[in-house]
């Protein structure tokens, strides 16, 4: 027997029973629907929360909470650490402060001062500091004293020396505004050897220029640090913790995260588990009961010459376009509810509430077209047990 032929013939078999064949399909529609739109939501609110952590740089950040002693041989071994994306020293957060001067004179506006370079996940490659009288400004800096990228402007640091106080002022220029979502604080990127500088000023040094000279036996008491993904960010911590260093972490808020994606995940399951087996089990009582409505046709058939495989593929194929025609219906109904659902939530741009990706429709078509491969393997044992005798009446 040709698959061609028993294709065709179980398709118009199934055309000509086309009520039953379409409630067959609508019941399978009332099972996958429902569980697209909670695994779309289960996928997309994960991957949407997911993505939110690791565009934002900070919960990845590693901030020590006490003070330390690294030299610069131990900020390079942690920046070359496998989960470590981006590693660099920092001077005392006291003497890492600075008063700018928009104009020179006016009003200081006093900012903080963090080292950063090549590869600093809160600074784009374009506003990275290149020269050593430029700096990059936080946007909260930034429109407080009226600069943009370009300008120039005055810095102070300030120390007391003898009872006396003391003032160096050097120009700076600004290579770039950092978004605020970047940092919120006013702040001052430079290249660190401009914080080197400032600190040994004000440890009573003179000035030694925008860049000190390189001191192997300086000590550095933290350091700025960025996990290379969500998943270093506790193994950081616990290698920290091993050397007895406190840090302060995002890993409670990503946990948090893993934590929801399982237990959505074990609600899936656990609902569409349900669900399947109450599929199946219409599935193949609905087989069953095809067979035996069509039994004396099948035995005709059998008289005919048709095989015990071929009586089987009759049977398995017109599940099998059950499924199909139930998965097309049901992603037609996923994509609306999915539209409904996406502009009620109003997600950011590029963000869903509700996702499905295309390996996520060929598994559950695939998924569908074998449960009704067995479930109706029980049907297509059944038809393949009659007798060829039992379609001599119908002849």
């Amino acid at each position: 027997m040709k698959p061609g032929l028993m294709v065709q013939l179980a398709w118009h078999d199934y055309r000509a029973e086309a009520r039953l064949s379409l409630c067959a399909v609508l019941a399978l529609v009332a099972v996958l629907a429902p569980l697209l739109v909670l695994f779309g939501l289960k996928f997309g609110l994960v991957t949407t929360l997911t993505e939110r952590l690791e565009r934002d740089p900070g919960v990845r950040e590693i901030i020590p909470l006490a003070g330390g002693r690294f030299s610069a041989r131990d900020i390079d071994a942690l920046a070359a650490h496998q989960d470590v994306a981006f590693a660099l020293p920092r001077t005392r957060q006291i003497a890492a402060t600075a008063d700018l001067y928009a104009d020179g004179n006016g009003q200081a506006l006093t900012v903080e001062m963090l080292p950063t370079a090549e590869g600093d996940p809160l600074v784009p490659p374009r506003l990275l500091p290149q020269a050593e009288d430029e700096v990059t400004l936080s946007q909260r800096a930034a429109e407080k004293l009226g600069l943009r990228a370009g300008d120039a402007f005055t810095a102070a640091f300030g120390r007391q020396r003898n009872g006396r106080q003391e003032y160096q002022r050097i120009g700076l220029r600004v290579k770039g505004v950092l978004p605020l979502e970047a940092f919120p604080r006013d702040a001052l990127f430079s290249r660190p050897g401009l914080l080197e500088a400032v600190e040994d000023y004000r440890d009573g040094k003179g000035w030694p220029g925008y860049r000190p000279a390189p001191d192997p036996a300086r000590v550095y008491p933290g350091f700025r640090l960025y996990a290379g993904d969500l998943d270093s960010v506790e193994r950081l911590r616990q290698l920290f913790a091993e050397r007895g260093l406190d840090v302060a972490t995002q890993a409670a808020a990503i946990a948090q995260v893993r934590s929801l994606s399982r237990n959505l995940a074990l609600v899936f399951w656990i609902i569409a588990g349900l669900a399947v087996l109450g599929a199946f089990a219409a599935m193949t009582a609905s087989t069953l009961a095809a067979v035996e409505r069509k039994r004396r046709a099948l035995a005709v058939l059998r008289l005919l010459g048709f095989s015990t495989a071929a009586l089987i593929a009759f049977v398995v194929l017109q599940s099998l376009y059950t499924g199909l025609l139930g998965v097309l219906l049901a992603s037609a109904l996923y994509g609306v509810a999915q539209m409904g659902l996406n502009r009620l939530f109003e997600t950011g741009a590029g963000e869903y509430a509700c996702r499905l990706l295309f390996g996520h429709y060929l598994a559950a078509l695939l998924a569908t077209l074998l449960c009704c491969a067995l479930a109706s393997a029980s049907g297509g044992w059944r038809a393949a047990r009659i007798e060829a005798s039992e379609g001599l009446r119908d002849v």
